[in-house]
């Protein structure tokens, strides 16, 4: 007998709880929002988007070094801002270390290019950590200035909004203009939750949390393109059901399919979270944010999003000369 996650003939309400998930859904915005003003969190950047350089350095062998060590001696010789992950394993010697405010150690001037500047910068840094700490090698250095910051940012900002407009294109192509903006709505909440709570956690953005962001964006709309594959073909077999059981009949007819996926993404991720080191984690965990949140909106933001715009605007398939679902007489009915 094939294993079964969800019992066939399940038959939950989901579209009956649609105004309770769009409370829930305002809730977590309307949260992410005052956490996000400068005089609560605030939107932190990482050296990536805010511009400032990062330091990789291999201890060698008896050297008694750890984070809190680096971090110490890394701010009592000016950088105030100095942050520190170590690469590996507990034993491991290997530390990266990555500053953008290092003004207490090298006065500002303009005749000074940013890359000069930050070099001079990064001399002084490893001084004043051999001094304290001992050898080590320097395994690579790289800077980001604060112009090639603004630019990231900028382009990871279009990447988000050109992808959801393919999106839009797409799915109106593949179904019809009224499913569109049910996935393009769903993906765009999935994204602000998904940073709302990151923004609540004090987490920092980066590249990498960009890297998760497209990923949970293609994720969301795998879930959500499956779902709405199983709508439209429902809608068309039962003609004369309402709109609201059809699509709960979809929804529940693909829920053993969206939790075994979200499960077995889920258990992967909490492997990288967990023994990938702090390197990967905050694309982990910010992954493992998403799924969650995707999975939840596919389910109760596009489905309820599509039985309204249905609802609304179903009729418009006779004025268009286009051959209507049948679905419309149910919904008048």
């Amino acid at each position: 007998m094939p294993f079964e996650l969800v019992p066939p003939g399940t038959n939950i309400n989901f579209l009956g709880q649609r105004r309770v998930s769009l409370a829930i859904s305002v809730g977590l915005i309307v949260l992410s929002a005052i956490f996000a003003l400068p005089s609560m969190n605030g939107i932190k950047v990482g050296l990536d988007f805010a511009g400032g350089t990062e330091v990789q350095l291999l201890f060698g062998e008896g050297t008694s070094v750890d984070e809190s060590a680096l971090r110490e001696v890394a701010r009592a010789a000016g950088f105030v801002d100095a942050s520190v992950v170590r690469f590996g394993e507990v034993e491991e010697r290997e530390f990266l270390i990555k500053f953008t405010d290092a003004s207490g150690v090298a006065p500002p001037d303009e005749e000074i290019p940013d890359g000069l500047a930050a070099n001079t910068q990064v001399m002084l840094l490893e001084a004043a950590i051999q001094g304290a700490l001992g050898d080590f090698t320097e395994q690579r250095v790289e800077f980001v200035g604060a112009r090639v910051g603004a630019e990231l940012r900028e382009d990871g900002t279009k990447a988000l909004l050109y992808s959801a407009i393919a999106i839009l294109a797409y799915v109106a192509f593949r179904f019809s203009s009224r499913f569109a903006p049910g996935a393009v709505v769903a993906v765009v909440h999935d994204l602000t939750i998904t940073a709302g709570i990151l923004v609540m956690m004090g987490e920092e953005f980066d590249l990498q949390i960009l890297a998760a962001m497209l990923a949970i964006l293609g994720y969301s709309l795998n879930d959500t393109i499956i779902i709405y594959d199983r709508i439209r073909e429902n809608m068309q077999l039962h003609t004369a059901v309402d709109l609201e059981d059809v699509l709960n009949t979809s929804v529940n007819q693909t829920l053993s399919r969206t939790v075994l996926t979200s499960l077995t993404t889920t258990l992967a991720l909490l492997s990288l979270y967990f023994l990938g080191g702090e390197v990967i984690q905050p694309f982990a965990k910010t992954m493992l944010i998403g799924v969650i949140v995707g999975t939840y909106s596919s389910v109760f933001i596009a489905s309820p999003l599509l039985l309204f715009l249905e609802r609304r605007y179903g009729d418009r398939d006779k004025q268009d000369g286009r051959k209507g679902t049948g679905v419309n007489k149910a919904v008048r009915a």
